[in-house]
């Protein structure tokens, strides 16, 4: 069966493409030694995995890295396989290493109760989670830590490490500079989970473990000058992070 094309989107920058999945995205960077893997979506997510390796003429044997942008749930999803039957390294900034062993027990700020029960909006994408068994990845048993001194990563695309801190406590953005591109997981989005309101904007604070300093951390990603942000959840924004920023200080926190 091919692959669904409303699910792949092939360079949404050069060499990087965006699989979506339960509303969730996560990427395949391609580089000179092999691929990466950017976060690893829900757990039925293996699937589209290998039907997008064959979709962009790449095998599992091409896969040569994991890297989080943060271990929530939904942005897990089949790393530990990964790291089992592949042999892969799983990249995260060592805030977030407690994250990867119990993804389902973040801090946030409110209780996520109150929106499941007001966002009308959001009950397509939280019964689609629950399809995908999104809220029950498997623990990430092995990680490689990075730290606050770590540049960059040695794994294909080089990408440059951008400290977002905010959504949790070791979130961290990949600027792809030779791609005008960074993979901002969910510093910001472009679709809320939580609310179904269309972004720019910070998630509400059913998931965000502080959300005054994911505002402030922003500046960071504004400040590569980048033209694209490669969102966890939502389409790619093209129209500059300066004005992403902006936007997504003007709309708030639910």
């Amino acid at each position: 069966m091919g692959y669904p094309r409303d699910m792949l989107e092939t360079d949404v920058a050069p060499g990087v493409h965006r699989i979506e999945d339960a509303y969730t995205n996560w990427y395949l960077v391609e580089g000179d030694a092999g691929l990466t893997v950017v976060d690893c979506g829900v757990p039925t997510s293996w699937g589209s995995f290998q039907d997008a390796l064959k979709a962009i003429g790449r095998t599992t044997d091409d896969v040569r890295a994991v890297v989080l942008t943060h271990a929530h749930f939904d942005h897990v999803g089949f790393a530990e396989r990964a790291r089992k039957e592949l042999g892969v390294p799983i990249h995260v900034h060592e805030n977030d290493a407690p994250l990867t062993r119990h993804p389902s027990r973040y801090d946030h700020e409110r209780p996520r109760s109150l929106y499941l029960a007001t966002q009308v909006k959001a009950m397509p994408i939280v019964a689609s989670l629950v399809r995908n068994r999104a809220f029950w990845p498997a623990a990430i048993k092995e990680v490689v830590r990075y730290d606050d001194a770590t540049h960059t990563l040695a794994v294909p695309g080089d990408p440059i490490l951008v400290r977002t801190p905010g959504h949790t406590l070791g979130h961290t953005s990949l600027h792809l500079r030779d791609r005008d591109a960074v993979i901002v997981g969910d510093a910001f989005v472009m679709l809320d989970p939580y609310t179904g309101k269309r972004g720019p904007r910070v998630v509400a604070r059913a998931a965000t473990a502080d959300s005054e300093r994911n505002l402030r951390t922003l500046d960071a990603l504004a400040a590569t000058g980048a033209s694209k942000g490669l969102t966890g959840h939502g389409p790619a924004w093209t129209g500059g992070l300066e004005a992403a920023v902006a936007r997504a200080r003007e709309n708030g926190v639910a």
